[in-house]
């Protein structure tokens, strides 16, 4: 993209107008939201992530020094989904996100998830470890009486042996939350940092913690754009106050090279309630902080 403004840029992620599915990383919007239990808009997610993604050309990672040009990178676009059949939509995915190497996903709210880690799961045979930030701990085992709900991933993907809860941390939590799906959580083996925990460990500390209860496993990053302040993303569904710092995040990502990622999604911008993009900026930076490290280390 040398030489073409960012605002000029295509529209695919980082300006990809490439769609191969055989490339080692491939993008791919989940535009669905008609699981979210306070303000939809996340199927706008996709779009908006992928327009923030041109601010991020200019030059190399100021940190590894990744140039992005250099990534084998491909938009596949966004998934086909079933309008207004939650399961539907979910097989749909799971089909989709088969046979790719190392998929990256846009959300799209964060139910989008549990497909993508079915689809994993199949391809890699074994429980994976999971990297969950996150205002919320997403083990409710329903949703208003709806069994897939975006607060219920996890919980099912506990239930069906997706993810190794003793290899699961989640980091940023804070919202309220019954005390019986908060025990449920713990005493299955998953480790809970909360954002205060965050905030008074600091991020080396943390990255140690996410090192230790991953450990060699093969791993899965999830990262709901909640888990940041809503003054740093205003642009969600259930917006909690407390949370991280767009630094603290980076900060914490830029730390965790090495460990076998197989996979991430950055879920839940709602770019309705965005105010300059910022939302959307955080989200497409995020994913960027992941291809670097990823792209560093290998």
């Amino acid at each position: 993209m040398a030489g073409i403004p960012t605002f000029a840029t295509p529209a695919g992620f980082f300006g990809m107008s490439r769609a191969d599915r055989a490339a080692a990383f491939t993008v791919a919007g989940i535009p669905l939201d008609i699981g979210t239990t306070n303000r939809s808009g996340t199927r706008d997610g996709p779009a908006a992530i992928r327009r923030a993604s041109r601010m991020l050309l200019d030059g190399a990672h100021p940190g590894s020094w990744v140039d992005p040009a250099a990534i084998d990178l491909s938009d596949l676009g966004d998934f086909a989904i079933a309008l207004g059949d939650i399961p539907g939509s979910l097989a749909l995915i799971e089909q989709q996100a088969e046979g790719l190497a190392h998929l990256i996903a846009l959300g799209g709210e964060h139910g989008v998830t549990l497909a993508l880690l079915r689809a994993l799961k199949r391809r890699l045979g074994s429980p994976l470890a999971l990297v969950h930030f996150d205002a919320h701990v997403d083990t409710w085992p329903d949703n208003f009486g709806q069994a897939y709900g975006h607060g219920s991933v996890f919980y099912h993907a506990i239930n069906e042996g997706l993810i190794d809860p003793t290899r699961t941390i989640q980091i940023g939590i804070r919202s309220p939350v019954q005390r019986e799906v908060w025990d449920w959580t713990v005493n299955h083996g998953v480790t809970i940092l909360s954002a205060l925990d965050v905030h008074m460990m600091g991020p080396e500390a943390v990255a140690a913690r996410i090192r230790a209860v991953t450990g060699s496993a093969p791993a899965y990053l999830s990262f709901d754009i909640d888990a940041l302040d809503p003054a740093f993303a205003p642009g969600t569904g259930t917006p909690e106050i407390g949370g991280l710092a767009s630094w603290q995040a980076q900060a914490i990502l830029r730390r965790l090279g090495g460990i076998g990622f197989a996979g991430m999604d950055l879920v839940e911008v709602a770019p309705a309630y965005d105010s300059a993009e910022i939302t959307a900026l955080a989200g497409a930076t995020l994913v960027w902080e992941y291809l670097a490290v990823l792209h560093a280390g290998g």
